[in-house]
């Protein structure tokens, strides 16, 4: 039997993944993604771009304290300035990176860094060789690989090497190949690089036509063994590669990819959640492996299928990705004892202080809520765990409102000046109250975005709201809040939303 080579999996949602317009996450949130990753027992985990600013390079610094069992990385332009600051920010780190990049596409070479590809090779060596002298572990990226002549790369790569390179990436940057041609691409690096033993071959493709995920797994075949990815594939454009799908195809088609992952794979439902949590980035209902329908049967022929044999139409298991089954699991006269352990089996452990305030908010739910179900839990958990400090909290409000009048709502919030209250008009309940808050904190927003989406079935559903506000200046801030009435959860999402924005602030200030 052929045996299973080991792939390590880079996760870089803290750094690409929020590039993404509006997936900015605060340090408390980036910890809590780290945590989960973590926990998903990813090989490498990119925290960020150290040197983009203050608050990235604290970012980094505090995964690279809190995370003990997986490598920890910043990014760095190849100049000194930015590896001095990666490594200022994770050599506090288990295992600390320090991963740099230079374009060497000619288009690259020529309009971005007007410069020539024996200045690009000069000053990719010399870069790796000043981190090498900071850090024992150095990834170089060839930045627009797919777009850059093969010959050029197979040089290049030879010689950051030589100066010490640990990890040779092949970046995808713009979407652009295809699985045969990535698949060449590294067999050639493979087959055409003196050293290339002496170093792990990286591969890190975007979605811009939709096979980011096929690339990747075409470079598993060609002999790559570091993957780069984010949780739900979020990312700069049309995102990155999925690590969800990348991980499943592997595990699930041992005939093709006789290779295995680290990846705790019951924790990646889990991770999907939280990243759209906390980046306001909806999962579409029909994404692969993670989605709502991703276990979902309504054609007659296919659930009569899956009732006699699950592998009919199910090629793997909810719970092994950490589907939890929607079944009815507590009540009204349920005891902490059962809600403790009914939170454990669907994979959390909380501090006592949070375990507690979940607590009561599951007793205030089920008095509103015949039934919980498993998803509820979920989101009781992660809206308590994740909350923003509340500068501003919802007190009450009253909606009047009708299809032949104009909605006014009234607003009572709390700060640390006490109680205050606004009254607005709108064209609906929710337009008017998101005028009376705006009013009370004195600001003006974009609404740029706004969804609505039930947690579970049934008409006591909790609402899910998801909001994404603008700033004047263009900044955006996205929010989330959860309610068994649909208007409480959009104002408390919009609250969300710009208590982040006002921690924001703070926090740049401080």
């Amino acid at each position: 039997m052929m045996e299973r080579k080991h792939l390590m999996v880079f996760d870089t949602t803290l750094r690409d993944g929020e590039q993404s317009p509006g997936c900015s996450m605060n340090l408390r949130e980036k910890l809590e993604v780290a945590r989960q990753l973590e926990k998903l027992n990813v090989d490498v985990i990119e925290a960020g771009f150290a040197i983009a600013s203050p608050g990235d390079f604290e970012a980094v610094r505090a995964v690279a304290e809190t995370i003990r069992n997986a490598r920890v990385a910043s990014l760095a332009r190849a100049v000194p300035q930015d590896i001095d600051r990666a490594y200022e920010a994770v050599r506090a780190a288990e295992a600390p990176r320090i991963h740099t990049f230079i374009a060497t596409s000619d288009i690259h070479i020529e309009y971005k860094l007007k410069s020539t590809r024996e200045q690009v090779l000069e000053r990719a060596v010399a870069m790796v060789k000043y981190a090498k002298s900071l850090l024992s572990d150095v990834q170089f990226s060839a930045e627009d690989a797919t777009r850059s002549q093969p010959e050029y790369l197979y040089e290049i790569f030879e010689a950051v090497i030589q100066a010490g390179a640990t990890v040779i990436n092949v970046p995808d940057t713009v979407g652009y190949t295809t699985p045969d041609e990535y698949y060449q691409l590294i067999d050639g690096i493979r087959r055409n690089v003196p050293s290339i033993d002496k170093a792990t071959i990286a591969v890190h493709c975007h979605n811009d036509l939709g096979m980011a995920v096929a690339n990747t797994l075409a470079a598993v075949k060609a002999g790559a063994t570091q993957l780069e990815c984010t949780i739900n594939g979020i990312g700069e454009r049309a995102g990155n590669a999925a690590m969800e799908e990348i991980v499943m195809a592997i595990n699930t088609r041992q005939d093709q990819f006789p290779a295995k992952t680290r990846i705790e794979t019951t924790q990646l439902y889990p991770a999907s959640r939280l990243v759209s949590q906390v980046t306001g980035m909806k999962v579409q209902r029909n994404k692969a492996v993670v989605g709502e329908n991703a276990f979902a049967h309504e054609s007659g022929i296919h659930q009569h299928g899956v009732l006699a044999n699950k592998s009919t139409y199910e090629i793997m298991t909810p719970e092994s990705v950490g589907v939890a089954t929607n079944q009815l699991v507590l009540g009204k006269h349920s005891g902490r004892h059962a809600f403790e352990d009914r939170l454990k089996d669907l994979g959390y452990r909380l501090e006592k202080q949070s375990l507690d305030s979940v607590f009561e908010e599951f007793k205030v739910l089920a008095d509103k809520k015949k039934v919980i179900y498993d998803r509820d839990l979920e989101a009781l958990v992660q809206e308590k765990t994740m909350r923003m400090e509340e500068h501003y909290r919802l007190k009450q409000f009253v909606i009047n409102c009708g299809n032949q009048m104009t909605a006014t709502a009234t607003v009572r919030l709390i700060n640390g000046k006490g109680e205050m209250e606004e009254v607005s008009t709108g064209s609906g309940p929710i337009y008017a109250s998101f005028g009376a808050i705006d009013k009370l904190v004195g600001m003006t927003f974009d609404l740029e975005d706004y969804s609505l989406q039930a947690i579970t079935e049934g008409e006591d559903a909790q609402g899910e709201a998801l909001v994404q506000i603008r700033k004047e200046d263009g900044r955006q801030y996205h929010g989330s809040g959860i309610s068994t009435d649909v208007i409480e959860a959009s104002i408390k999402a919009y609250l969300n939303a710009i208590n982040r924005m006002i921690s924001d602030v703070r926090e740049e200030g401080a």
